[in-house]
């Protein structure tokens, strides 16, 4: 016997599956999240859940918002079964299923005017976001915010009706300066470099294209945490529907499959309070950022690393790829001799140890990430978990083998097949730019590596320009499998 999700079939969903300790009448708003994706849904709401199940800050629920067409789909499956989430978690040796309940309500686009009304409330203390890492409007060569982007012009000139989730969050601010209410605090929760610091710049950014007083004012009296936040957590399809329906009897229109690990590194600057995070696994540090390079450098990084060729190889699963001798050897070259020896020191932590630990949840064949959602938006991705640490390595004199190869496997997978002939089904903002520079390089490698605003000064760099011919017209030569061994004989570059 199945049941539907909601607060009513809460009891018989038990027979199964963990449900809340807590009752949704016991809940009250006090953050506002922006994005209410699974990513989030598998991590911050699961911290809260546990808090709450714990009866502690109990004034501190969800309130959904999204600024997108899609949003209002999220918004209608969610609300059906009264904010309620399946969170699977899958390791190796066990799965576990527990439906979550810290959202208590959602609001979509168009509704923006509800939007601002809610940041308006001083009960939000918080107002966090997970819009991916191509949401902030930074151009990918100088990673600094993008002032001539068209949303962030449209805002600009409509400062009253904004579109954008910086738009509404400087609307609700003013709103709230107005009313003698205190600022909330902006807690960016996506894989960005200092993104903490990122969102402030695009929120001041923007504000100062048309207030140039409050955008002083919101850098002065707002808080911005940087933070590092880490879970793998695949997009939902059928598969993890039936799951959800056929092993724990729930039928769940959105459930959310992860990984038992999960991780949140923190800074503790909340003015208006915060929950008491530090209770259920969250650290807190003075600062970030070793943390955030080390995640974003060796998991994103390696995601990256492996996506393209298992695309190229036709491999769907990310485990599929790590069971590839070829991969899994590339990997951990490239990570251990390339990538480690430019990752800061982190305070206590062994970054071979971290490393054999992300080997370890790629290889989980539970989790049934793929390698299409790895490949995703690879224009935003590889400025920020590639490129870094080859420019790293490029400006202490040191060879770039290995990362130069990622980058032509990006750009071989930009041709649109595969290896065998396959076609490759983009998922990328710049895609149609992206492949037709690719095919371009068929006639010259390096014509690619005229993006200036994805390569910037790396691209122009005459140690990786000969690194990246190299390998692509390996690529093209011999296939993805023969130049990975290349690269793994040494015989790549040499």
């Amino acid at each position: 016997m199945t049941v539907k999700l909601s607060l009513a079939s809460l009891k018989d969903a038990a027979a199964k599956a963990a449900i809340p300790a807590y009752a949704r009448e016991s809940l009250t708003p006090g953050i506002l999240h922006f994005g209410v994706g699974n990513f989030h849904r598998a991590h911050q709401a699961i911290y809260l859940h546990e808090l709450f199940n714990q009866g502690k800050n109990l004034d501190f629920a969800i309130i959904g918002a999204g600024v997108l067409a899609s949003d209002a789909t999220m918004k209608q499956k969610l609300a059906a079964q009264d904010y309620l989430t399946t969170v699977v978690e899958q390791d190796v040796a066990k799965s576990a299923a527990t439906v979550t309940g810290p959202m208590v309500d959602f609001i979509a686009a168009p509704d923006f005017d509800a939007i601002i009304a809610k940041l308006a409330d001083p009960a939000i203390r918080i107002v966090s976001m997970t819009i991916t890492e191509g949401g902030y409007f930074i151009d990918p060569a100088t990673g600094k915010f993008d002032p001539k982007h068209p949303a962030i012009l449209a805002d600009a000139k409509n400062p009253d009706q904004p579109k954008t989730v910086f738009g509404l969050i400087i609307a609700g601010l003013k709103r709230r300066r107005a009313a003698g209410h205190a600022p909330f605090t902006v807690m960016c929760c996506d894989n960005i470099p200092g993104n903490g610091e990122v969102t402030e710049a695009t929120v001041t950014g923007l504000a100062a294209l048309f207030d140039p007083d409050f955008a002083h004012w919101i850098h002065d009296n707002v808080a911005f945490p940087n933070a590092m936040v880490d879970r793998i957590t695949p997009a939902t399809g059928a598969r993890e529907i039936d799951i959800t329906r056929d092993t724990y009897g729930i039928e769940d229109q959105w459930p959310v499959f992860c990984e038992e690990f999960k991780q949140w590194v923190l800074e503790d600057n909340f003015p208006l309070g915060r929950p008491a995070f530090e209770e259920v696994g969250v650290t807190f540090v003075p600062d970030v950022a070793p943390y955030e390079l080390m995640k974003l450098r060796i998991l994103n990084g390696g995601h990256a690393a492996i996506a393209y060729p298992a695309a190229l190889m036709d491999i769907h699963y990310v485990h599929e790829a790590m069971e590839n001798p070829l991969i899994r050897a590339f990997l951990a070259r490239l990570t251990h001799e390339e990538i480690i020896p430019v990752v800061p020191p982190v305070p206590d932590t062994s970054l071979e140890d971290y490393a054999t630990l992300i080997e370890a949840r790629f290889s989980n064949p539970k989790i049934g990430d793929t390698i299409p959602r790895l490949a995703q938006d690879g224009s935003n991705r590889q400025p920020k978990f590639i490129l870094p640490s080859t420019a790293d390595r490029l400006a202490k004199g040191l060879d770039v083998v290995g990362l130069a190869l990622v980058s032509a496997l990006w750009c071989r997978y930009f041709e649109g097949t595969s290896d065998s002939g396959k076609e490759i089904i983009f998922n990328d903002a710049s895609a149609e730019r992206l492949q037709k520079a690719a095919l371009e390089s068929r006639k010259d490698p390096l014509i690619f590596l005229d993006l200036d605003d994805i390569f910037g000064a790396v691209g122009k760099n005459r140690l990786f320009r000969q690194r990246f011919g190299e390998a692509l017209t390996a690529l093209r030569s011999h296939g993805t499998a023969e130049t990975l061994q290349r690269y793994l004989d040494g015989a790549l570059g040499n």
